[in-house]
């Protein structure tokens, strides 16, 4: 996060946008072990008030937005698409 703040003050003035995507607990092939399997995919998602693994989709949709003109005036900022977990946390 440090680093993203920082990059954002030193290279805005060059109009390069630094932003940070920090995505959670997401059901991919790579970590099908874990959601697959009722017993251990519950406990992977207790700390999440979602109650519920995020898709693919839904980590690249926040990459969208901040490669888009909706995001023009946005820099230094971390995004949390985690179901609230460090809300909690």
């Amino acid at each position: 996060m440090a680093l993203t703040k920082t990059l954002a003050a030193e290279w805005a003035s060059a109009g390069v946008r630094v932003n940070a995507l920090c995505p959670g607990w997401t059901a991919t092939d790579l970590n099908r072990n874990l959601w697959e399997d009722e017993a251990t995919s519950a406990a992977t998602i207790a700390g999440v008030p979602m109650r519920r693994w995020g898709t693919p989709v839904e980590m690249a949709q926040p990459a969208v937005f901040l490669a888009g003109e909706a995001s023009s005036y946005m820099t230094g900022q971390v995004l949390f698409i985690d179901g609230g977990a460090t809300a909690i946390g």
